[in-house]
């Protein structure tokens, strides 16, 4: 003869009702090492998805998530330079290889042009 649990609901509410400290010690029980969900869930009459659930939404409440913050230094503001009309410049193609191209502008700063070739070289 097996022994069976039965739940008997004696109001209209169909659905139980859980406190945080009830889904807690199922949800804590599933990290403990070599636990499984199921059984674990099988034990607190539970579906194995409302156990996951629950951890989903007990991991992010316990571990809100920090914004990264960045430093910031303020400098006085400088005078913006006077713009010069700027001279039509021509495009420049450089071969790279392995039908890759490098479009460019004829007037790029050199220096600027020197930190993508060696970025490029190192791929």
């Amino acid at each position: 003869m097996t022994k069976h649990q039965i739940e008997v609901i004696t109001s209209v509410e169909r659905r139980r009702r859980w406190s945080r400290e009830e889904k807690e010690r199922p949800v804590a029980a599933t990290f403990e090492p070599g636990a499984s969900v199921s059984e674990i869930a099988r034990s607190a009459i539970l579906h194995v998805s409302q156990l996951f659930r629950w951890r989903k939404e007990l991991c992010q409440i316990s571990a809100p998530s920090v914004p990264q913050l960045v430093p910031v230094e303020v400098v006085e503001a400088q005078p913006a330079p006077i713009s010069r009309p700027r001279k039509k410049s021509s495009m420049v193609t450089i071969e790279l290889g392995g039908a890759r191209r490098l479009r460019i502008e004829s007037d790029i700063d050199t220096e600027a042009l020197g930190r993508i070739l060696d970025v490029l070289e190192r791929r």
